[in-house]
């Protein structure tokens, strides 16, 4: 049997309600900047949208670790370019950052994430127009991916044992490291013996077929960063190319044979500087490597990579202690520091090439043996391109190589046109359910219109702690599953009132008919807010992106409108119907289920009488 109305206690449910408003907005105004307003979007607000997707060649997933490291340490170079309230974090198999506000540039240059690795130069030379290609069908391999400038490092030696760059700074760093470059010296420059050259001549081919890649920073990427096979073809090419196992000697490139002057020559000529290197996150660090600076005027032939950026421990730009400019002081760890001193001591009066992608960010020569790993890179650095170089060095390297697969910015004014539009959206919204609760309700509608109010406020306040607390970020996704959500809170009212017409209907009084039509019709509401929210809870786990937002706020919905119904609803129509003067079906919007029971019960006391008669 139902609970009669005496036995339910609505002002319990209504003061432990007010309780709960109580508690949440004394934690909006007494935490945080105590500042009532929720942490918007970039698409509300205005700021830059980077989605990052490791590159592969097969398809296969990343491993998740290589992505949560990918992921510490680009928020590690955020953090380190100064870029106030960006986010950084890992939505499923890709990196998204979101930089708010103005710092739309910064966050581009982000999402140009980079493989830092140490090889030895072994030959160079300046960078000319190629000649037409004599097979159209084969595109060009890049060396570069921006075709101006030069570098050429000299200097001499520092009693601290230093790597010292004597060439000028560029007129603006490249935007991919924002490393120095400067002007040829070709006269200053120590060569190698062993170069394009010096090398004996050699009948054998480049090999079309090298040994497969063992590579660290190849990468490994996600399903959705899969090359297409026209792609593939250009970095199977590039990599026949110029990073033949027959440009090194054994001693250089781990090769038995000695270096081939035709395949240096035909590296040299495939490499013309210009565009996206195909071999970015694609090159194999056990082979030699033909590529060219970060201004796409010097082509270098590299050895193997000797050193891993990751053995970088720290970097940084100071003024230069033995002379006017800054110097950048670059430490590794402990297995850093013994490869690097055996280098520089093997290695004295040659270059050593930091290549960033495939790009040389600096060659400085080698003036003496550098034990313990602390290392001064000197030579005509100002302090901006001194710390673009050590912010190269230190937050250069990442496990895997990434391609900008998206990249939006919405400027602040689109954004607050964005958000008034979602504002007025959802008055719109609200008002036609007012509308129709006051037609077919009245009272009732009422109470519904206080309710989704209460329900905005309950919302509102958790979007502010959700904000602080996780980070949650209000977009305009998410405001659509909140107004979507209106409907949904809507139809749990509509739900429960007409049940109490049917109750009506059977004869029974607005006061009586409350609680049985409650008892009946809060199974169907939790029936239905349990399929909107498994629903909800689905999309938000195989949805990528901004279609989170539209799920999880409207599961938070769904589930708050279930606190509002039980709390706040259901108890209120409780509270009317024991008042003689607000129960009246007519002022309810129960007349007519009331003047149907009548008609009901009238003609049951006539049946028998007619019959008589």
């Amino acid at each position: 049997m139902a609970p009669s109305a005496g036995q339910f206690r609505p002002v319990r449910y209504l003061a432990f309600f007010i309780g709960i408003i109580a508690v949440l907005y004394g934690l909006v105004f007494g935490t945080g900047d105590h500042k009532p307003i929720p942490k918007l979007g970039i698409d509300l607000k205005g700021g830059t949208r980077v989605v990052l997707t490791a590159r592969t060649l097969n398809g296969g997933p990343a491993p998740q670790e290589s992505l949560n490291q990918a992921r510490q340490l680009i928020e590690t170079r955020v953090n380190g370019q100064g870029i106030s309230g960006a986010e950084v974090v890992l939505d499923g198999n890709n990196i998204v950052i979101t930089v708010p506000g103005e710092g739309g540039d910064k966050a581009k240059e982000l999402g140009q994430t980079a493989l830092l690795g140490f090889r030895k130069v072994l030959d160079q030379q300046p960078n000319q127009p190629a000649p037409p290609a004599t097979n159209p069908s084969q595109p060009p391999a890049s060396g570069s991916q921006q075709p101006s400038g030069s570098q050429q490092p000299s200097g001499a030696q520092q009693p601290s044992g230093s790597q010292q760059q004597s060439s000028p700074p560029p007129s603006s760093p490249p935007p991919s490291s924002g490393a120095p470059q400067g002007a040829v010296a070709p006269h200053v420059a120590q060569q190698p013996s062993t170069g394009a050259s010096s090398p004996p001549p050699s009948s054998n081919p480049p090999s079309s077929n090298p040994p497969p890649s063992n590579n660290s920073g190849t990468s490994s990427g996600t399903g959705t960063g899969a090359v297409s096979p026209e792609v593939a073809a250009q970095i199977k090419q590039a990599r026949d190319i110029r990073q033949n196992p027959a440009l090194a000697t054994a001693d250089d490139g781990g090769n038995a044979q000695a270096p081939d002057q035709a395949a240096i020559q035909a590296a040299y000529a495939t490499t013309t500087c210009q565009g996206k290197d195909p071999l970015i996150g694609n090159d194999d660090v056990n082979l030699p490597l033909v590529t060219c600076d970060q201004k796409g005027q010097v082509k270098y032939l590299l050895g193997k990579q000797f050193l891993k950026g990751q053995d970088i421990t720290d970097a940084n730009a100071s003024p230069n202690t033995q002379g006017a400019g800054y110097q950048v002081n670059m430490n590794f760890n402990g297995e850093g520091s013994d490869i690097w001193a055996k280098f520089t001591a093997a290695n004295v009066g040659k270059q050593a090439a930091f290549v960033l992608d495939t790009a040389v960010v600096s060659a400085p020569t080698i003036q003496g043996a550098i034990p313990g790993g602390n290392t001064q890179i000197t030579g005509q650095f100002n302090q901006k391109t001194a710390t673009d170089l050590a912010n190269v060095l230190k937050f250069g390297s990442l496990p895997l190589s990434f391609d900008s697969s998206d990249a939006e910015t919405v400027s602040a004014t689109l954004g607050l046109t964005s958000l008034r539009a979602g504002l007025i959206a959802g008055a719109i919204g609200l008002g036609l359910v007012f509308i129709y609760c006051l037609f077919y309700y009245r009272l009732l509608g009422v109470l519904t219109m206080l309710s989704l109010f209460l329900s905005f406020g309950l919302v509102y306040s958790i979007l502010v702690l959700f904000g602080r607390a996780l980070g949650y970020s209000l977009d305009l996704s998410g405001v659509a599953g909140l107004i979507v959500a209106i409907g949904f809170t809507a139809d749990s009212f509509v739900v429960f009132f007409e049940r109490l017409k049917d109750e009506m209907r059977e004869g029974r009084t607005f006061r009586s008919a409350v609680p049985r039509a409650w008892v009946r019709g809060r199974r169907t509401i939790l029936s239905a807010d349990a399929v909107l929210f498994l629903s909800a809870a689905v999309l938000y786990l195989l949805a990528s992106g901004q279609v989170k937002g539209f799920a999880f706020t409207l599961g938070m919905s769904t589930v708050l409108d279930l606190v509002i119904v039980f709390l706040v609803t259901h108890p209120l129509v409780a509270l009317v119907s024991t008042s003689k003067a607000l129960s009246k079906p007519g002022l309810v919007g129960l007349g007519a289920a009331h003047r149907e029971s009548v008609s009901r019960a009238a003609a049951s006391r006539t049946g028998p009488a007619v019959k008589e008669a």
